[in-house]
């Protein structure tokens, strides 16, 4: 999808958080606090990217997974940006910056993805 496209199809915080990688302040986001069963898609592509049973209280202020049964979908990227080494968290299908991924989750991955909120758009399971 082109820039315009995505400017047009997003938000402000959606593109700047994607497409500029950017972060959006902590616990201002929609799915920070969120719980309910689903999956989380890139909100640019639609790609799955993470599921509801692997998301975990964190206390960071962004949402936070421990694992993704989807991770095909995911690309990690060497990011020396703010004086740090970290890894950058993308969607594979489509480039968008998700957030950062780090060592420090709970078992058994040991692992926190710590994404945007902007990056994601919530799918909840149908009942019925």
């Amino acid at each position: 999808m082109k820039n315009d496209d995505l400017q047009n199809k997003l938000t402000n915080m959606q593109f700047y958080v994607t497409q500029q990688k950017g972060t959006e302040p902590p616990f201002t986001g929609e799915y920070w606090n969120h719980f309910e069963p689903g999956t989380y898609v890139c909100v640019c592509c639609g790609a799955e990217l993470f599921q509801s049973d692997t998301k975990f209280h964190s206390s960071c202020g962004w949402p936070s997974f421990f694992d993704s049964k989807f991770v095909d979908n995911i690309k990690f990227q060497k990011d020396l940006s703010h004086g740090m080494v970290r890894t950058e968290v993308l969607c594979k299908k489509c480039g968008a910056h998700l957030g950062h991924v780090f060592n420090d989750g709970p078992e058994p991955t040991g692992i926190r993805y710590c994404i945007n909120s902007a990056s994601l758009k919530f799918i909840p399971i149908k009942k019925g």
